[in-house]
C-alpha cells in the first residue's frame, strides 16, 4: 500500500478555521482506492508533539484523480466561536440607519487554528 506524509498548513496567525493539502505524483491511485488521513503526533515547524495530540483537528481525505492523487482535507472541530461583534451601517435599500436590533454581526466564524501540522496518509492500490 503506498504511504507518505504531508503538511496542512493553517497559515500564520490567526490562521483559518480549515484548510487542505493536494498530493500528486501518485499514479497508482485508482479512482476506487480508499485513502486514509490521520495526524502524526510529531512536532512541527509550528507545533509541538503535545499539540498535535491535543489539537481539536479532524481529517479526511478525498478527491481522487486516478493516476494522479488526492485531497487531504483538515479542520478545527472545536465549538467555540469568535465573539459576535455589532457593525454599525446603514440599509441598502433606504441608505437610512438601521437601529440597533437589526445592525449586522460580524465574528462567529469558528476558532482558528495557525500553523503547521503533520499528516501521515496511506491508500489501497
Amino acid at each position: 500500500m503506498p504511504q507518505g506524509s504531508a503538511i496542512v498548513d493553517f497559515g500564520a496567525f490567526p490562521g483559518a478555521s480549515d484548510t487542505s493539502a493536494t498530493i500528486t505524483g501518485q499514479p497508482f491511485i485508482a479512482a476506487s482506492s480508499r485513502v486514509e488521513a490521520w495526524l502524526r503526533i510529531a512536532a512541527s515547524a509550528d507545533h509541538s508533539a503535545d499539540e498535535h495530540w491535543v489539537e481539536t483537528i479532524r481529517v479526511a481525505a478525498g478527491s481522487i484523480t486516478a493516476g494522479v492523487g488526492f485531497v487531504i482535507y483538515a479542520w478545527n472541530t472545536n465549538q467555540i466561536n469568535e465573539s459576535l461583534e455589532r457593525r454599525a451601517g446603514s440599509d441598502l435599500t433606504t441608505a437610512q440607519p438601521r437601529p440597533p436590533e437589526l445592525e449586522a454581526s460580524s465574528g462567529g466564524r469558528g476558532t482558528r487554528l495557525y500553523g503547521q501540522f503533520n499528516v501521515d496518509w496511506v491508500y489501497t492500490i
